[in-house]
């Protein structure tokens, strides 16, 4: 017969497990004594033949959320399901136990009673393996049949159970015993450090991740359904392009030579357009070697689409249609509340020139103002600026301080002036401007288009002028493209482009105060 083991015999096992790992081990880290414990108990395991890490497929035929939705007492459905999860919880009454078990659609409770489990007259296995070496955390799979309980709980009784993989760390926030309870896991760094514990333990985050994964679908069927071709590009860059930003630097051995991680996608979506595609998007993952805040992250995902023979009106038009679906998806209504705001998709949307905008919030016409004034003006209005800015930069930085933060509700700024738009085309009726739109949402850009600029001449003066800024010290001046500027003079029918910030679009679409909040494992300074 088995023995059982008696606390004072578990402390003297746990002494000597770590006298052992303490000789034989370097230690990396610190193992609590809850570690060790379970430690000691995955060896005891190990010595009754039962292998803590089975190489099994076990085969479920069901979910927690499948029971929950659809069992009814009074049918035969359930009565012979297989299931696998998390231990979560467990309550040992004698020779009955209930345990909450968690999967991936959600938690429910089970019924585990020593005779059921051993059937014969010797009952130490039950006292021994499930009362003292199986642990909260634990990954098991069981076989049984659901029933209610007297208090109407839905319930599965266990008639078989296997452990599938031992959890050698305590779970936060999870009640070991009668007399240890763990620290609730809210610290952000560790949160977002540890996220698989965190997805763990609590629920709400799933849900978030579940959301954006159904953004991101939502987005896909609809262009799909506009005939547009999904396509990928290139990560690693010769030269990087098609936004403003410092750029990811590394070197490729075979071929030494200095390649980029992309900072966008656009200028490749574009040979594609001259190729013959008529619409294109890529869902892609960026790199920006900048600042981080609870708005930036430097790898971050971007939808770009680009679509021939359209412009910034058309997309314009398609943007806030798609924008409304994805509400509507995800809340079965255009208002999704953000923080303190309640924020409404509904078309149509507002819509600015930035100029106007400018004038709107400040009360001061920009519109025909050279660097010399605009520098003063920023100045009257405290925004500090870096001596290389330029003149789109300076209204940049204007715009930025003075009106995005008053533009909750989705609103269009349209007609930017040229010099901060090196790749839009110049405005048909004028000439300082170009034909471009940003979406601004809850005080943040979420989305950026042009009417694309396909005249390969204008776009090498465009390329030069950055080129010159960059000379001037502006580390986010744009690069001369010449194979792109080779592409363009074969010709580039009249195209619009989007590029809508996935990251920014589901913290408002979740309501999370953090581009942190949803980004599996965002960017995180070294570990100390």
């Amino acid at each position: 017969m088995l023995k059982k083991f008696s606390l004072v015999r578990y402390f003297l096992l746990v002494l000597d497990h770590a006298r052992k790992l303490s000789q034989t081990h370097t230690m990396s880290y610190f193992i609590s004594e809850q570690e060790l414990l379970r430690r000691k108990k995955k060896e005891e395991l190990e010595a009754l033949g039962i292998n803590p890490y089975p190489a099994v497929t076990f085969v479920t035929n069901t979910s927690t959320e499948d029971i929950l939705v659809n069992f009814n007492k009074s049918s035969q459905d359930f009565q012979a399901v297989r299931i696998a999860g998390r231990m979560m919880s467990r309550r040992i009454m004698g020779a009955a136990s209930f345990v909450e078990l968690q999967d991936a659609k959600g938690k429910i409770q089970l019924y585990i009673h020593r005779d059921t489990l051993c059937p014969g007259e010797d009952k130490s296995l039950y006292n021994l393996v499930f009362k003292k070496l199986l642990d909260i955390g634990d990954l098991i799979g069981i076989e049984g049949f659901v029933f209610t309980t007297h208090v109407g709980e839905i319930t599965i009784q266990v008639q078989q159970l296997t452990l599938l993989a031992k959890s050698l760390r305590p779970l936060p926030m999870v009640k070991e015993d009668e007399k240890q309870v763990y620290d609730a896991f809210t610290d952000p760094e560790q949160r977002y450090r540890q996220r698989y514990v965190d997805l763990l333990v609590t629920p709400t985050v799933r849900t978030i991740f579940q959301k954006r994964t159904q953004m991101i679908h939502t987005i896909r069927e609809y262009l799909n359904a506009q005939g547009c071709a999904e396509v990928e590009t290139p990560i690693l860059q010769p030269l990087y392009g098609g936004a403003a930003a410092r750029p990811f630097k590394t070197h490729h051995n075979t071929l030494n030579t200095t390649l980029y991680l992309r900072i966008a996608n656009e200028l490749y979506l574009k040979r594609l357009i001259v190729g013959g595609y008529e619409g294109v998007y890529e869902f892609a993952k960026d790199f920006r070697n900048e600042g981080m805040s609870r708005f930036h992250n430097p790898e971050f995902t971007m939808l770009e689409l680009y679509v021939a023979y359209k412009d910034y009106r058309w997309m314009m038009n398609l943007t806030e249609e798609l924008l409304e679906q994805i509400a509507l998806k995800l809340h079965g209504t255009t208002e999704v509340q953000v923080g303190e705001h309640t924020i409404n998709f509904k078309r149509p949307w507002k819509r600015f020139t930035m100029f106007e905008a400018i004038q709107h919030f400040t009360g001061i016409d920009i519109s025909n103002m050279e660097e010399t004034e605009l520098r003063k003006t920023a100045a009257q209005l405290h925004i500090p600026l870096e001596s290389s800015a330029g003149k789109g930069k300076i209204i940049d930085e204007i715009f930025g301080a003075e009106c995005e933060p008053h533009l909750i509700q989705p609103t269009f700024i349209t007609d930017y002036p040229v010099e901060m738009s090196p790749l839009a085309k110049q405005h048909r009726d004028n000439p300082n401007l170009v034909e471009r739109f940003e979406a601004i949402c809850n005080g943040k850009e979420i989305c950026n288009a042009f009417s694309e600029l396909n005249d390969p001449i204008e776009q090498r003066n465009r390329f030069e002028d950055q080129l010159q800024l960059g000379q001037r010290g502006d580390e986010e001046a744009m690069m001369l493209d010449e194979d792109f500027l080779r592409a363009l003079s074969y010709g580039m029918p009249p195209t619009a482009g989007l590029g809508i910030g996935i990251d920014r679009l589901a913290m408002i679409m979740t309501n999370s105060p953090s581009i942190q909040e949803v980004i599996f494992f965002p960017q995180m300074r070294p570990e100390k």
